[in-house]
C-alpha cells in the first residue's frame, strides 16, 4: 500500500461518509476522526447494490475494450509523470470552459487526474476531490483538497454518497476506460441534479494503454464514442460537443509522419485539437 504523503491535504468530509473499498486508497489527515461511518457491506457481507444511473445498453464490444498492454494499469502509472499531455492552447480552452460551467463554491470531482487540474486559478470552490493512479502526482496538485487512488478498470464503484458533487471532470483520459458505461453511470449517481460532467480529449494517448475502439478510431468516431457513453446511461441530458481544431497551417505541418508520431508520443508540442463532450444530470440549470 502506498504511504500517506507527509503533508496530506485538509479534508472536510460529508456526513455520513463511506469508507473506500480495498481497491482504493484515501488520503486525509491522520488526526481526522469521522463522526459517522457507513460501510459498503451489508450484514451478509455482500456488496450493497449500486444506485448508479441505469445503464441502458453496452457501447463497447469485448474486443473494443482490449488494450495492447494488458498489464495492470497501477503498474504502468507506478512512477510520476510531471508533464502536461496537451499544449497551452488546449489548456486555455479547457480552463475557459471550466470558468463558464463551474459556479464558485461548487463541489468538484476530478476523475483520472494528475498533478494539474486546469481549473481557473481565481475561482474558489467548496472542495475539489481528485482521483488517479499515482499518489505522488496527485499530492502535487495544488487544487485538490484530498484525493484517492483507484483503478477504474478493476472497480468502477465511486465511494461517495448519491448527489455529492456539482461537477465532474475527466481530462484527456477517457480513452483508457475499459468499462466506460459503468463509470459514466457512477458519475451520474454522484452528481447532484443539474450537475455537469465534462469529458475533454485531444489526439494524444499512451497508445498501448488506450482501448481498441479508441486506437482504431478517427477524430469523428472518438467524439461519437464519448457521446454514446453519455447516451448509454439513463439520466444525462443530450450531450453537447465543443470542438476547436488547428488552423490550416497547423494541419499542413501535421502531415509529416514523423511529426504525427512525435505528437502521438507526447514528445513534440504543437497545436492540439480540442474536443469536449458536456452533459448534465436530469436538466441544464437556468443560470447557464
Amino acid at each position: 500500500m502506498l504511504s500517506v504523503p507527509q503533508n496530506p491535504k485538509s479534508w472536510h468530509p460529508p456526513s455520513p461518509i463511506t469508507l473506500p473499498t480495498r481497491s482504493s486508497i484515501l488520503y486525509m489527515p491522520r488526526n481526522l476522526q469521522p463522526t459517522k461511518i457507513s460501510n459498503t457491506l451489508n450484514d451478509n457481507n455482500e456488496t450493497r447494490e449500486s444506485s448508479a444511473g441505469r445503464i441502458k445498453r453496452d457501447v463497447l464490444t469485448k474486443e473494443g475494450r482490449t488494450k495492447l498492454n494488458s498489464y495492470p494499469d497501477r503498474e504502468f502509472y507506478g512512477y510520476p509523470r510531471l508533464v502536461t499531455h496537451v499544449d497551452d492552447g488546449f489548456i486555455s480552452t479547457l480552463t475557459d470552459i471550466y470558468r463558464q460551467r463551474f459556479r464558485p463554491g461548487s463541489e468538484i470531482l476530478d476523475l483520472m487526474s494528475s498533478w494539474v487540474s486546469h481549473l481557473p486559478k481565481e475561482a474558489k470552490y467548496k472542495r475539489v476531490v481528485g482521483h488517479g493512479l499515482n499518489a505522488q502526482e496527485l499530492a502535487k496538485n495544488p487544487r485538490l483538497d484530498y484525493f484517492f487512488v483507484k483503478d477504474l478498470n478493476q472497480d468502477q464503484r465511486l465511494e461517495f454518497e448519491d448527489g455529492s458533487f456539482d461537477a465532474v471532470l475527466c481530462t484527456v483520459s477517457v480513452q483508457y476506460l475499459q468499462y466506460p458505461e459503468k463509470v459514466f453511470a457512477e458519475v451520474c449517481r454522484v452528481l447532484k441534479p443539474g450537475g455537469v460532467f465534462i469529458v475533454s480529449f485531444s489526439n494524444r494517448m499512451f497508445y498501448e494503454k488506450a482501448i481498441s475502439a479508441w486506437r482504431d478510431g478517427t477524430a469523428y468516431s472518438r467524439v461519437q464514442l464519448v457521446v454514446q457513453y453519455f447516451q448509454s446511461v439513463e439520466g444525462f441530458t443530450q450531450p453537447e460537443i465543443v470542438r476547436k481544431l488547428p488552423g490550416a497551417g497547423a494541419v499542413e505541418e501535421q502531415k509529416s509522419p514523423f511529426t504525427w508520431i512525435m505528437k502521438l508520443l507526447g514528445l513534440l508540442s504543437g497545436s492540439d485539437p480540442f474536443y469536449a463532450i458536456i452533459a448534465y444530470k436530469n436538466f441544464k440549470p437556468l443560470y447557464e
